[in-house]
């Protein structure tokens, strides 16, 4: 018989599998619809809509006092919205109590029964619920085995690491197999070597299970890192949604621009404004800035140019092609060696206080440029972001 060959998926059907946000055919799995949350006079979610895809580690990021972890708990049950809906796998969440959602929460705290052994501990809710001792047994071996705890069973949660009691609290939270799983602040109480650690095994641990995550953090690098997106919040409502390449390459207003990473920001005004470029002439920069994307500015509008310290080149001599745009003079002030990379602060001709992150391709003991040295910067046209807000 013959054997029948599989097409490969076109690029655009890959997308639509990864990224089924770009698909107009899919149903978001959560969705969140003018939802208002107010405790008294205090708004602290502002008519947020959202959706969340099936399969998504999505990451609601924001600083103290944005919103995302109220935004959280009303997914969760434990707040009810003043205004709006949610909606999981198209079934209207209002009136529903926390405990028969198609959800579990893990806490930051991990809230570990410090008595119960780790077994004990994850397998606490399916005794809750009244499953028979034999699938019990089957189903935290199987949840132990996939967060590497098995041969921990029988300890204690005094007994362990905190890497290892944030895995208990997720083979807890896992066990039960909720349609949606809420994170709050997950890698909080880790170090910074474990944590980063562990951002990649959470995300492993997602693909594996195949459940929903929506996590809360204030971690930009945690967000990235592990989010298919992310939507960045500020006192209430929603700035920006995408992919961390997105929220961080083309941000949409000054706030997410400096919210995430460290950014250059320059001030101007529009001079051209072409389907290919906007050109910016500013004072601040010292010299003109030609962004090379669709201008949708008119003429003498003011805005600001977003540089991210990586795009831009730190040299002693001038670029050839500049030819006096993206191309300015300033003085080094401050040098940070970091090892894979160095961190230049430089105060232009304008006063401006620019930032550089160059990395250090190659060994040495002495460094190129140094305090007080007059240099350039420069940065190519697609370097830049041009913002209005």
């Amino acid at each position: 018989m013959a054997l029948v060959q599989q097409q490969p998926q076109s690029r655009t059907q890959a997308q639509q599998k990864l990224e089924p946000w770009r698909d107009p055919k899919q149903k978001p799995y959560v969705r969140v619809d003018k939802v208002t949350k107010k405790f008294d006079d205090f708004v602290a979610v502002d008519d947020v809509s959202l959706s969340i895809y099936r399969g998504e580690f999505f990451s609601l990021l924001g600083g103290s006092g944005s919103g995302k972890t109220t935004l959280l708990r009303m997914l969760a049950g434990f707040e009810t919205p003043t205004e709006g809906k949610i909606f999981i796998d198209g079934v209207d969440m209002s009136g529903v109590p926390p405990y028969r959602r198609p959800v579990n929460m893990m806490f930051q705290s991990y809230a570990l029964f410090p008595h119960m052994t780790v077994e004990g501990n994850v397998a606490f809710g399916l005794k809750q619920d009244g499953l028979p001792k034999a699938e019990i047994a089957d189903r935290v071996r199987e949840m132990l085995d996939l967060v590497q705890l098995g041969q921990f069973s029988k300890r204690k949660p005094h007994q362990l690491s905190g890497g290892q009691r944030q895995r208990v609290a997720l083979a807890r939270a896992l066990v039960k197999r909720p349609k949606l799983l809420l994170l709050d602040e997950p890698l909080g109480a880790l170090d910074k070597k474990l944590r980063e650690q562990t951002q990649f095994e959470l995300v492993n641990i997602q693909e594996k299970v195949g459940i929903t995550f929506v996590v809360v953090t204030h971690d930009q690098e945690e967000a990235m890192t592990m989010s298919s997106r992310i939507a960045v919040m500020n006192k209430g409502y929603i700035a920006q949604v995408g992919t961390p390449t997105e929220i961080y390459e083309y941000p949409n207003t000054r706030f997410v621009a400096e919210f995430i990473g460290s950014v250059n920001m320059f001030a101007g005004r529009v001079v051209e404004s072409e389907p290919d470029h906007s050109l910016i002439r500013s004072e601040e920069a010292g010299c003109d800035l030609y962004v090379a994307h669709p201008g949708h500015l008119a003429p003498g509008s003011p805005c600001w140019v977003a540089v991210r310290p990586e795009k831009i080149v730190i040299s002693k001599d001038p670029a050839a092609d500049a030819v006096g745009r993206n191309q300015t003079q300033g003085t080094v002030r401050e040098i940070a060696y970091l090892g894979d990379v160095s961190i230049y602060d430089v105060d232009l001709d304008s006063g401006k206080r620019v930032r550089v992150t160059a990395p250090n391709l190659t060994r040495r003991t002495e460094m190129p440029i140094t305090w007080e040295d007059r240099v350039y910067l420069s940065w190519r046209p697609f370097a830049g972001s041009v913002l209005t807000e």
